[in-house]
């Protein structure tokens, strides 16, 4: 692919599944040409109702980059609540060697109260608190994947000359993060990121997004186009029929209770030209969601008839 290729990825849900079930995507996606797969960092299903099983993602991917050999391998995104950012870094570091060089280190502020409370994990006094975590931890696992070294600068987090060693296999292992926060989110994915991700927003919110962190950039002094774009379509069924769209969005609601996440559905063309106006705007890296029980047409369409069309 060229440097102006689109580029596909996939979600695969780990809530309401099975590790063969995850396995299958994942394969079935590298043989249709998908260039990364992501799953969530969660402890409790996210979608409908929690008290239901959900698989670890570090996890996950370790699993994957033994059993797949070309698409990138990442969170979509990383909790930061979850772990020290040195851990962190020493866990995507080791992925980036089982997987051959193929790891992103995902990231974000997390929101899920009531997986934290359950486990016992420190949520903080509010969002704005942990994004200023969030910018504190990112720093310091820039400095690590960068440098090899770090410490900490800020009030949340107290490594003292952290070695991160070996160093990944990736020259510049990338640091993705995700959210649209205008006022601190963007601030520091200009600062830090070398991928942005926002999902399930329309194109104009998108445009919107981006001006932002363009002008965050200027303010810093960073070329906007060293930051990849990439956005997350959702959950999305590709069928010409609408009642038989109808049919697998009722198996997605049976297997996952209480589903209440929107959910694209149309023929290729439909979905193409959705797709196109995030392209067109400099979106190139368009993750599409798998949700249990996984669609294998969904992801073959995707990857055959939509992608042609933005490519």
């Amino acid at each position: 692919m060229t440097e102006a290729a689109v580029k596909i990825g996939t979600l695969i849900w780990n809530q309401y599944t099975d590790w063969p079930a995850m396995l299958g995507v994942a394969r079935r996606a590298e043989v249709l040409g998908y260039d990364s797969l992501w799953t969530w960092d969660h402890l409790y299903p996210i979608v409908g109702d929690p008290a239901g099983p959900m698989l670890e993602g570090y996890t996950v991917l370790a699993g994957w980059s033994q059993q797949t050999t070309t698409p990138t391998l990442g969170l979509m995104v990383g909790a930061n609540t979850f772990r020290n950012p040195g851990l962190v870094v020493k866990m995507v570091t080791t992925l980036d060697h089982l997987s051959g060089g193929r790891a992103y280190l995902g990231i974000g502020a997390a929101w899920f109260e009531t997986e934290h409370e359950a486990f016992g994990i420190e949520f903080g006094q509010g969002f704005g608190e942990r994004i200023g975590w969030l910018d504190e931890a990112v720093e310091i696992m820039r400095a690590l994947l960068r440098d090899g070294v770090a410490s900490a600068r800020g009030e949340h987090y107290a490594a003292r000359e952290v070695r991160n060693q070996p160093a990944p296999l990736q020259a510049r292992l990338p640091i993705l993060i995700g959210g649209g926060g205008e006022r601190k989110t963007l601030r520091t994915v200009a600062r830090f990121a070398d991928a942005w991700n926002v999902a399930n927003i329309t194109p104009e919110e998108a445009a919107h997004k981006d001006e932002v962190l363009r002008r965050w950039c200027d303010e810093i002094g960073r070329d906007p186009a060293e930051i990849e774009r990439t956005f997350g379509l959702g959950p999305t069924i590709i069928r010409d029929d609408p009642a038989e769209a109808k049919q697998v969005l009722a198996r997605y609601e049976a297997t996952n209770p209480g589903m209440d996440r929107p959910v694209r559905m149309g023929s290729a063309a439909e979905i193409a030209e959705q797709a196109r106006a995030y392209v067109a705007l400099g979106f190139r890296h368009l993750i599409v969601h798998s949700v249990p029980p996984h669609d294998e047409e969904t992801l073959e369409r995707f990857a055959t008839e939509v992608r042609p069309e933005l490519d």
